[in-house]
Parts: C-alpha cells; sequence; structure tokens
C-alpha cells in the first residue's frame, strides 16, 4: 500500500518555509569596503562624541583632567573607531553616540529598531517573525555604495526610512510578496542604491522618504 503524497498546498507551503529559512541563513554576497572603525568621522560624529563626554563629566563620571585629555583626543580623532573608544566606558552599546555594530535586526513577535548615527555595514541581515523592524537610515553612514538588505520575514513588517538621494531596488532573485516603495525619485541616476534581497512570506516590506520639513507660517 503506498503512501499518500501530501497535498498541493501543504507541499507549497513547506517549499516557501525552506525558501524563507534559505533566505535567513544564507546572507548575499557583496563587495567588500572599509571596515566600520576605519571610516573617517565628521564635525558632527565628534560633538557627538563630546556631548557624552560633557555629560560625564558634569555627573561624576569623568574627572576634570580625563574629560580635558578626552575632549582633547576626540577632536584630534580622525576615524569613528578612535572616536568610540572614548566613550566605550560610559554608556552601554545601545546607547553609544556612534554604532559600529554589525548584528543583525531580529524581531520574534517584538518590535525592533536601529537608527540614529550608526554604520550600516554592506550586508543587513533583517528577520522578523510576527514581529515590526523599524530601519531609520536618516542619520546612518552607507559603508558601501551599495547596500544589500538580506530580508527573512515570515507574517512581520519592515518598515525603512530611506535619506534623499538613495535608490531602493529589489533584486532579481528576492521573493517579495508585498513591497510599498513610497520614496522620492532620486535625481542623480549614479546614487547609491539599497538592494531588497530575500523571501518575505505573509509579510510586507516599506520603503518611505523623510517627512519634509514644516514650513514656517506666514506672518
Amino acid at each position: 500500500m503506498g503512501v499518500t503524497p501530501p497535498p498541493r498546498n501543504l507541499r507549497r507551503v513547506s517549499s516557501d518555509f525552506r525558501e524563507w529559512i534559505a533566505a535567513l541563513v544564507t546572507p548575499r554576497e557583496t563587495s567588500s569596503g572599509p571596515r566600520p572603525e576605519e571610516l573617517r568621522a565628521s564635525d558632527a560624529d565628534r560633538e557627538r562624541v563630546i556631548a557624552v563626554l560633557t555629560e560625564a563629566a558634569a555627573d561624576g563620571r569623568l574627572s576634570r583632567l580625563e574629560h580635558e585629555e578626552r575632549v582633547d583626543a576626540a577632536y584630534r580623532s580622525l576615524t569613528l573607531g578612535q572616536l568610540m573608544v572614548l566613550t566605550r566606558d560610559l554608556l552601554p552599546p545601545d546607547q553609544q553616540p556612534i554604532a559600529l555594530h554589525s548584528r543583525p535586526v531580529a524581531a520574534v513577535f517584538r518590535n525592533e529598531s536601529r537608527g540614529g548615527r550608526w554604520v550600516v555595514p554592506s550586508t543587513v541581515p533583517v528577520s522578523s517573525i510576527g514581529g515590526k523592524v523599524e530601519l531609520d537610515l536618516r542619520e546612518a553612514l552607507l559603508q558601501s555604495r551599495r547596500i544589500v538588505v538580506q530580508l527573512a520575514v515570515m507574517a512581520g513588517t519592515v518598515n525603512m526610512t530611506v535619506p534623499e538621494g538613495v535608490r531602493v531596488v529589489i533584486a532579481a532573485d528576492a521573493r517579495i510578496g508585498q513591497f510599498k516603495d513610497q520614496t522620492r525619485p532620486p535625481a542623480d541616476p549614479d546614487c547609491p542604491v539599497i538592494e531588497l534581497a530575500g523571501y518575505v512570506w505573509g509579510g510586507r516590506v516599506i520603503a518611505k522618504s523623510p517627512k519634509p520639513p514644516k514650513k514656517g507660517r506666514r506672518r
């Protein structure tokens, strides 16, 4: 007596689930660039670090001499890595003024967000199972001109706030059912690109531009 094969719809679900798992565990290859700590620091990056140092001196975590030495080191810092060591012992990792980690963003039946001043690596693994992920790239520093967001989403939502002048595209082999591109088209054809790869099953991805600043009221 032969074994009855599973229903076609069940086979389809099983195939979809295998593809979702493959998207989760198989990162997409991208061109390598400089390491996050090797990127050059801006004046705004230095001011962020100095603000933390000043607050630490005000509440007694740093002595006046330590504060002066670290502020001087901040002004002399050329890279993000040199800045990062100045606040490493003052704040937990998720409160640092500049985030250099490349940990995956994962939301399992909860909300997860990443924003502020952070270095976006060439590949960003994003997974969501029944959760919501918020990626805010407005103040982020893109490590390369082509960023791959490697998606593994099942019944979840991924919201992306994309800065002006960046284009969002879908990889040719991606399986993304619901995608809303609400970004404003960049004027420069040679602009940085965020490529969505991987698999979205029973969920959705929304990319949007930042809200324009409110105009002042006329008197």
